[in-house]
């Protein structure tokens, strides 16, 4: 053999050596699972493969494993991948400071909640004030609105503040009355001050009316906000939640997030609404939109009426129970003012709507002035009491029904006291929501509901409640496909916030974003569906929780 052929051996050896047998090196391979990609052929695979925060490649395991060389392997072995759930509907802040608050959730009388204040108050010794939530009087024989008599009675001292389950209504102690100065009822534009037989306040706020004490509660410092956001988010992530939407944000809270995110202090994706104010509008319509990887601030939420618990919600006819039909929080010309404005810029609206006449005003104001429905992707959220000759514009208007399916089976034991036979029909009607406009961002409304995706899930294709009631389902004509309700959980979610290209799937090029779950909630029985546990959730490739 001469010198230049053994040359020329020489060099394709040393290139077989460091070129044949080197794959390309990435950060990630999950192989040896089921993967539900939630494609548009809702397609499953067994694995796939990440580099810098994206999805690269998606396909069988061995081919994978024989491409590429990765700094990290997860063998699922044999369990079930879905894509990062997102959150449609949830508020961040509020879950936040609720971990820190008296939790009056589930308390089945006034007196259990005196007992939760008193055992909160010594442990908590140097509290200014004493904040609440969670209370719901339909829970207890008595129904009727507490009031603040037991608390003046047992803690004199104290100001008091206890917001009911839905957020639309609060008890006050006489203490938090006198520091907000409300020492008589007077008429509040979208609220209540609810008064005793000597028309004094007797400590219930309703919707607009709550503002009058809440605003005294002292706020919390950045250092001190931050570790509560942290302490919600390792909530979120632990139940396979990669994405939110913080549905109603002040410009301050704006502010904090966008320090945090810069600072890479937080991880989940939150999608925020701005709380729509005259100040807010006016700041963020001059500022515009905002997006980073991790944030987005590119709509407004409008507060059309308040809730069915409470009875803020606005009908259109007086509520079965009782001889009001609840309110609006603005004037019909005040909504109708807004929403043409806001139709001229680039921000998305979605508006709180749960009676049937809020929800039929702020359609027909969409219309009026919405003229590429589809592109500006508006949103009602909630649609809780629709009329049946309303449902059309949902479709016709081109608006994204944003609904939360554990709503149904938390307000489906007193609903019909509410509304009454007719209108509870159409009522929680998911179903007849999706057919027309063809997808539904799904959330849970956290704090008011839990965080849980697969509460709302099994909410959702199940229509019962965690004990399996009411046998057979409630209006199971609404109940929506175990697909549909994965996609709305997350690539209809993301479609509501214009993210679909960016996540939402597990697709080449998108965010690797996803979650594994020790079982298959496509496939398992509903009543096991609330139990199944997350083993891991992934955020652009880094792992932020696992069991």
């Amino acid at each position: 053999m001469n010198k230049s052929i053994t040359k020329l051996f020489f060099f394709l050896l040393l290139g077989c050596l460091f070129g044949c047998t080197t794959n390309k090196q990435i950060d990630l391979i999950v192989y040896n699972a089921k993967v539900y990609t939630v494609d548009s052929a809702f397609t499953t695979i067994e694995a796939f493969a990440v580099n810098n925060g994206v999805f690269i490649e998606t396909g069988s395991s061995q081919d994978l494993l024989n491409k590429y060389e990765a700094k990290e392997k997860i063998d699922a072995e044999g369990k079930y991948i879905y894509p990062g759930f997102y959150d449609a509907h949830g508020h961040f802040f509020m879950l936040a400071e609720a971990m820190d608050e008296v939790n009056l959730v589930g308390a089945a009388s006034y007196n259990e909640i005196l007992d939760r204040l008193r055992t909160f108050i010594a442990a908590n010794p140097d509290k200014k004030w004493i904040v609440g939530n969670g209370w719901d009087q339909n829970l207890w024989e008595d129904k009727n609105f507490p009031v603040k008599d037991s608390l003046d009675k047992y803690f004199p001292d104290l100001p008091i503040y206890l917001t009911r389950i839905d957020y639309h209504a609060a008890l006050a102690s006489g203490k938090a009355l006198e520091i907000a100065s409300l020492d008589s009822a007077y008429f509040v534009d979208g609220g209540l001050i609810s008064v005793n037989e000597e028309g004094l306040p007797d400590g219930i706020l309703v919707d607009n009316a709550m503002q009058l004490v809440s605003k005294h509660i002292p706020k919390n410092q950045n250092s001190a906000l931050l570790k509560m956001l942290r302490r919600a988010q390792d909530s979120l992530v632990s139940v396979g939640l990669t994405s939110i939407v913080d549905a109603g944000l002040n410009e301050s809270q704006i502010d904090a997030l966008k320090v945090f995110y810069n600072e890479d202090s937080l991880q989940i994706r939150d999608y925020a609404m701005v709380m729509a104010t005259p100040e807010s509008v006016k700041e963020f319509l001059r500022t515009g939109t905002f997006e980073s990887d991790r944030l987005t601030v590119r709509s407004f939420k409008l507060m059309a009426d308040g809730a069915l618990g409470s009875r803020g919600a606005c009908l259109i006819h007086a509520y079965h129970d009782a001889p009001t039909n609840g309110f609006l929080l603005k004037s019909p010309k005040d909504f109708d003012d807004l929403i043409q404005r806001l139709a001229r810029s680039n921000f998305q609206v979605n508006t709180h709507a749960i009676g049937d006449s809020a929800n039929r005003i702020i359609l027909d104001s969409y219309g009026k002035y919405l003229k590429d429905g589809k592109e500006r992707r508006w949103r009602i959220e909630h649609a809780q009491v629709i009329q049946p000759n309303d449902f059309h514009k949902f479709k016709d208007f081109q608006i994204i029904p944003s609904v939360q399916p554990t709503h149904a089976t938390s307000d489906m034991y007193w609903a019909g006291e509410r509304l009454g036979e007719e209108r509870l029909k159409t009522s929680y009607a998911y179903k007849q929501l999706l057919d027309q406009y063809g997808l539904l961002a799904l959330g849970s409304d956290f704090p008011v509901e839990h965080y849980n995706p697969l509460y709302g899930f099994h909410a959702a294709v199940a229509r019962v409640d965690k004990n399996g009631f009411p046998n057979g389902g409630f209006q199971m004509e609404n109940a929506i496909s175990r697909e549909q309700a994965l996609r709305g959980m997350t690539i209809w979610a993301a479609y509501s916030c214009f993210q679909e290209r960016k996540r939402g799937s597990i697709e080449k090029g998108k965010d690797a974003d996803f979650v594994i779950l020790e079982e298959d909630i496509m496939t398992a029985k509903n009543e096991t569906l609330r139990d199944i546990k997350t083993l891991r959730t992934v955020i652009a490739g880094e792992t932020v929780f696992k069991r």
